[in-house]
């Protein structure tokens, strides 16, 4: 067996959603990617197949949505089985039917397109850090492989080998509770939709000639030996929750999933980086975790290529543990809150009540659909700053000279984005912006009444989307593309 060498910018551990959303990021930011995953391609297994209006907002932003079709919509989600609208303002409301299978065949394809090296069969079993970069080894179909990088971002699963590795801090609640899932052909079962009967939760949806069957017996504990469940063991708890005999089907796929809740208390360890779960691990409920590590992913590529672009400093890496660890503390915080109310006893019913009466308020379904969806997402900001500041962009048309022109569409180049008001200012504004022009697009376009974006104030927006100023003082907008694309290379 023969020891290959090589040198990059990054190493990703992981070709997950999260990991591979990385890699595209950092490629289209200019960084130099080499990807580790010990599968053999993408998984092949249903599991999460769900995709929120910020994912399909994020996936339109790098011009993915044609590529990946049209999808089934729901506009109905959940809040710990409490039936919830996802409607909220926008072309992508509701969640979106998408196999994980695919989301991964869809960001693969644009990692490799955009220039990722994904090695595939490779696994991690060594992580040394160093002043100047790290080095990983891995084991490949080939032989040994050693990397030398400048950062590394773990994006390799709950069950992260760099997180036990490099020994990083996972506090966090234990699993009390599971449920037990199976994708089976040939059932002829009524659906079921979070029913909660005497002894247990039933779920139970067919797509495709394939019935997922999830299944939870009240009080009953995690399974010793935290293995994965037979078929069988989903057939009997089915048959005792529900009096229905599934033993006939043909299982695709059985597994558990329990309501163990943890996160990272840094996101950041010097050169070493954690994205999706490896940064946090949750029960899927409502199909928030996918969605989260992607978003984790698209706050982090860009800023990571640009340090090492030598763009912007080291600060920057920061404000990716500042923001996404308390998105995720909030998110596993609602998930917890979902899990109490799924997988509790009759001793849950009474707030199960209270909240489908709240939910029906104005303003309650608004703030619960946007947690879940992602839409709601803040990054904090100055308390004196604009309301819009930390939000992302309204998905919305704005008129240019050329025609009309999408938000999603003037962000597909991955780069930082100012549009001028429609002031006698606005060339004193994009003037002040010249030394930033290799990061940031400056734009003379005007949004619609009514889009939520201001038409007499300049809007600097990050390359994720984020809005990070908004004003019409040249001062303001040097301080904030200071802070954001780092000092400009020319005066």
């Amino acid at each position: 067996m023969t020891t290959d060498r090589r040198d990059t910018d990054v190493v990703v551990v992981g070709a997950g959603p999260a990991g591979l959303m990385l890699a595209c990021e950092l490629r289209l930011g200019g960084a130099r990617v080499l990807v580790l995953d010990e599968r053999t391609g993408p998984t092949t297994e249903s599991r999460a197949s769900t995709l929120h209006a910020r994912t399909m907002e994020i996936l339109d932003s790098r011009g993915l949505l044609e590529a990946l079709g049209t999808p089934p919509r729901d506009a109905r989600g959940h809040f710990g089985g409490v039936p919830l609208d996802l409607t909220l303002p926008g072309p992508h409301a509701g969640q979106w039917k998408v196999d994980q299978t695919r989301t991964e065949e869809l960001l693969g394809d644009r990692a490799v397109e955009l220039g990722a090296d994904v090695r595939r069969r490779h696994r991690v079993h060594e992580v040394t850090v160093r002043p100047d970069g790290v080095e990983a080894a891995a084991e490949g179909p080939g032989g040994s492989l050693r990397v030398r990088a400048r950062y590394l971002v773990a994006c390799d699963g709950e069950d992260s080998t760099v997180r036990r590795l490099t020994g990083a801090e996972f506090p966090g609640r234990e699993p009390r509770r599971e449920l037990l899932r199976a994708d089976v052909r040939g059932l002829d079962i009524p659906d079921r939709r979070f029913q909660r009967l005497e002894r247990g939760l039933a779920i139970a949806a067919t797509r495709g000639g394939v019935t997922r069957v999830m299944v939870h017996e009240f009080g009953r504990p995690v399974r010793p030996g935290g293995g994965q469940p037979e078929f069988a063991d989903v057939v009997a708890a089915w048959r005792r929750v529900t009096g229905e005999d599934i033993g006939h089907g043909t299982p695709t796929w059985v597994n558990a999933f329990h309501d163990a809740n943890r996160q990272l208390a840094r996101y950041r360890h010097g050169r070493v980086l954690y994205a999706g779960d490896a940064a946090h691990q949750q029960m899927p409920s409502g199909g928030q975790a996918l969605n989260l590590g992607v978003q984790d992913a698209f706050n982090l590529g860009w800023k990571l290529a640009a340090v090492v672009r030598g763009s912007a400093g080291e600060t920057l890496l920061d404000t990716y543990h500042d923001e996404r660890h308390a998105v995720g503390a909030r998110t596993l915080a609602n998930i917890r809150a979902q899990g109490d109310l799924l997988l509790g006893g009759p001793e849950v019913e009474p707030v199960r009540a209270l909240l489908t009466e709240l939910v029906a308020l104005d303003g309650v379904r608004e703030h619960l659909a946007g947690m879940i969806s992602g839409v709601g997402i803040r990054y904090d900001a100055a308390p004196e700053a604009s309301p819009l500041v930390g939000l992302r962009l309204p998905d919305t048309v704005l008129t240019a000279p050329d025609g009309a022109v999408r938000t999603t569409e003037l962000l597909r180049g991955g780069r930082g984005l100012l549009l001028l008001p429609a002031t006698a200012g606005a060339r004193t504004l994009a003037e002040a912006a010249l030394p930033w022009g290799e990061e940031v697009d400056v734009v003379d376009a005007r949004p619609a009444p009514g889009s939520g974006l201001p038409g007499d104030q300049a809007v600097l927006v990050r390359p994720d989307g984020h809005t990070a100023w908004t004003g019409d003082d040249v001062g303001g907008l040097r301080e904030a593309l200071d802070r954001w694309f780092g000092s400009p290379p020319t005066a």
